[in-house]
């Protein structure tokens, strides 16, 4: 597709499909490690280890799904089938997640937990995987996609506004002591699902317009097996860009990963926040992403796509954990108070003008990746590329579950206790989990991250020799 043929209401079409990802990442990153600790009682350990578990699904599922949607063919064509079957499936999980069954001792819990997780994040790899191997096929143009990208992003994070503010200004309030309360979560479970419902669904039918201007499946794209898609893994892996992606996606899921799982801890302990004073936290997010959004592709055109990302990865690390370490050294305002509150939203703010802009950046450049790689093998595979997407976003959360439950319950973390009885040892060993240990690892990710090599003259000489190279083919037929 040229530039000209991605309108606005397809760039939104496919951006709202976020939005229902973003929910169930949301639901899942911000409660459930909470939940199955802090409510049903389950070890930190126990609940980190479940979602190991799901992670090591994810290492099969993710890849599996990018290789059989890059081969579906149908009247929906290569993408569209999964992205309309996923939404009931996840939803049902979800909800079965938040509701085991009453009396379970922990090893049951532990085993329900686990399987839900699983099979919840199948059926979230059933749609992420296509609908960004989509929004990839949408433009061919270097700037152009990471316009596209950038709506992803900004739907995705629309998503958890919507989650946030529904959660921490209606649901919790309506409860005495809400987030420490069972029945509070039912609601969420249920608001939750109807976005996904609305979100996944309606980006699909919406693009469905675009089905027959997709690229089709090539001809000489041999039949999926499980030696094919281990042959294409490698060599995805082979291109040395990809690589460098994939190492500074690694490390940087330890950083996120860390932060999004202690998140409600830090608010309830750390900060001994109210529920409205954690509403209030969003602006950091809807000031952060917006600029974000709007800056993106100006950055690439000035800075390219890796300047950018170096740089957003280094300052998302920074920002995200300075609030937290300055605490550390006494250097921020009382617990409980609004000064305190805005000075969170400041420093949240400069973290997700970094995440927003570094998310566009690495969606785009897998795009370009998929480019360099058609050239390389003469296939076109976004959804293997975008399949290593989707896994480490849940590497992100799976990754920051094990290292927050293990930390837990190595330093001993009460189980349903207030923060005004826990001994401040323990908080401010939490802080240093999420402070400078959370720090370290996204700027080990910026370093890597420097070894990614595609600029706008290169993708160019690389679109050039593709055209010249369809034309060639052309004329032969």
């Amino acid at each position: 597709m040229s530039k000209e043929t991605v309108s606005m209401p397809i760039k939104l079409a496919f951006g709202i499909g976020a939005s229902g990802e973003a929910a169930t990442n949301w639901i899942f990153n911000a409660l459930t490690f909470f939940y199955y600790n802090q409510i049903l009682g389950l070890s930190g350990t126990l609940t980190a280890m479940a979602v190991t578990i799901g992670i090591a699904s994810d290492a099969v599922t993710d890849p599996l799904m990018g290789s059989i949607s890059d081969r579906w063919r149908s009247k929906l064509g290569r993408r569209h089938p999964f992205m309309y079957a996923a939404p009931l499936p996840l939803v049902v999980t979800i909800y079965l997640i938040f509701n085991p069954p009453a009396g379970m001792e922990d090893m049951a819990l532990f085993g329900w937990f686990a399987l839900f997780t699983v099979l919840m994040r199948v059926c979230s790899t059933l749609f992420a995987v296509p609908h960004l191997a989509m929004g990839a096929e949408l433009s061919d143009d270097y700037i152009e996609r990471s316009k596209i990208m950038s709506y992803n992003n900004v739907f995705t994070f629309v998503g958890v506004i919507i989650m946030h503010v529904i959660v921490w200004f209606v649901i919790f309030p309506s409860f005495d002591n809400g987030r420490m309360t069972q029945v509070a979560y039912m609601p969420i479970v249920l608001f939750c699902s109807s976005l996904i419902m609305v979100c996944m669904l309606g980006s699909a039918f919406a693009t469905r317009g675009q089905i027959v201007r997709m690229k089709k499946v090539p001809d000489d794209l041999p039949p999926f097996s499980i030696r094919q898609l281990a042959a294409e893994m490698y060599s995805a892996i082979q291109n040395r860009n990809y690589l460098f992606l994939l190492l500074g996606l690694f490390f940087l899921s330890v950083t996120i990963g860390t932060h999004e799982t202690l998140g409600l801890y830090m608010g309830t302990f750390y900060w001994e926040f109210t529920d409205k004073q954690i509403g209030w936290l969003i602006l950091g997010n809807v000031f952060g992403y917006l600029i974000g959004f709007l800056t993106a592709a100006r950055l690439h055109q000035k800075f390219e796509k890796r300047w950018t990302t170096v740089a957003t990865a280094a300052g998302l690390s920074v920002a995200w954990s300075m609030a937290v370490t300055l605490r550390l050294f006494d250097l921020a305002p009382e617990n409980t108070t609004w000064a305190l509150v805005a000075f969170v939203i400041f420093w949240g703010t400069l973290s997700s003008v970094c995440g927003s802009v570094l998310n566009i950046s690495v969606m785009s450049a897998l795009a370009d990746i998929a480019d360099e790689h058609e050239l390389n093998t003469g296939r076109r595979q976004e959804g293997i590329f975008y399949s290593a997407r989707t896994f480490f976003a849940k590497v992100t959360n799976g990754i920051g579950h094990v290292v927050a439950g293990v930390a837990l319950d190595v330093i001993e973390f009460p189980q349903g206790v207030p923060a005004s009885e826990i001994h401040p040892d323990k908080i401010y060993a939490l802080g240093i989990i999420d402070g400078p240990f959370a720090m370290v690892w996204g700027l080990i990710a910026a370093c890597i991250y420097a070894g990614y090599r595609i600029d706008k003259s290169y993708h160019a000489k690389v679109q050039e020799e593709l055209q010249l190279r369809k034309a060639a083919e052309a004329a032969v037929t």
